[in-house]
């Protein structure tokens, strides 16, 4: 089975350099028509040149591909807006959004200032909600749509001195999450990368023989997986090296405990029992977490008879 994307147009955020370059290049090389959006910062979101994107545009063209070159600034809705506008007077639909744009401002909690927090989070955050908020509408009019979101294993498990990046790169889950739910009845699709890459913003970070095996070209087979017509949906996958697998967020079974120990010590008391792994499940809708502790409730009251 060849995975291809004939017919469909693409917007790739920071795809200037790096990962985004990557999943750009290849999304042209399989047939999609591309907008490679850029504002040409540094890795701290400083600065602003158009001359990488507008490379990557020559890049594709030279191999025959369809591209052209934003360089909106994710993190305004207006630029965002007009940057889809492009794409449609230009091509007249978006199938494919690859939410890749980020920044860095690293420093522990008590170092970092909050305007750099609030920054990160602009980028990462806002910046995949501004996107997704300007192409939703019109994949749903289409019935037809593909979102990726990019997350980190920072925000999945916790990285010393990334507090702000890991907040933003969890808060997209929580978007995933519920965006899946909504665009299921319109075919949208969205999913969440979590990417190990040797890029501008691990270089220094990862020993020299380990960044050499993290290519961004490892990376991206995940992405073209995850915007295929067969894609899943509401999944995370994490790629680096050449390796592939999944993340899940998962719920212990637990336990209902009567009144008299519904205090801080019966939870001390019964803690074996709370965070056993025995039962645990992956639920798919905040819902489930009501249902199965007001059935816990009942049973434990004797009410479900």
């Amino acid at each position: 089975m060849s995975i291809r994307y004939d017919g469909k147009v693409a917007i790739v955020t920071g795809s200037g350099q790096g990962l985004g370059r990557s999943h750009a290049i290849e999304l042209a090389k399989r047939g999609a028509k591309v907008v490679i959006n850029d504002l040409g910062g540094g890795v701290d979101g400083s600065g602003g040149s158009s001359e990488s994107a507008l490379a990557v545009v020559a890049e594709i063209e030279a191999m025959g591909g369809e591209a052209i070159a934003n360089g909106a600034n994710v993190a305004k809705f207006d630029e965002v807006e007009a940057m889809v506008k492009q794409a449609m007077d230009k091509w007249g639909r978006v199938d494919i959004l690859v939410n890749n744009a980020g920044i860095l401002r690293d420093k522990s909690f008590v170092k970092g200032s909050l305007e750099d927090f609030k920054l990160v989070l602009d980028v990462h955050l806002m910046g995949s909600v501004n996107c997704t908020k300007a192409c939703w509408a019109i994949m749903r009019d289409q019935g037809y749509g593909r979102v990726v979101v990019t997350t980190s294993s920072s925000g999945l498990y916790g990285n010393f001195g990334q507090s702000n990046y890991g907040s933003a790169k969890m808060g997209v889950i929580g978007l995933m999450n519920t965006l899946s739910q909504e665009g299921a009845k319109y075919n949208i699709h969205i999913n969440a990368l979590a990417p190990t890459a040797g890029t501008r913003m691990t270089e220094g970070l990862i020993p020299e023989e380990a960044f050499a095996l993290l290519t961004p070209e490892t990376v991206t087979p995940a992405v073209l997986y995850m915007v295929s017509e067969d894609a899943p949906t509401k999944t995370i996958i994490c790629a680096g090296a050449g390796a592939y697998s999944v993340a899940k967020i998962i719920e212990t079974d637990g336990v209902w405990l009567a009144a008299e120990d519904q205090t801080p010590e019966g939870i001390a008391a019964h803690w074996d029992a709370i965070s056993s792994p025995a039962g645990e499940v992956q639920p798919q809708a905040g819902f489930e977490q009501t249902v199965k502790f007001t059935g816990k409730a009942m049973e434990g009251l004797g009410l479900n008879k």
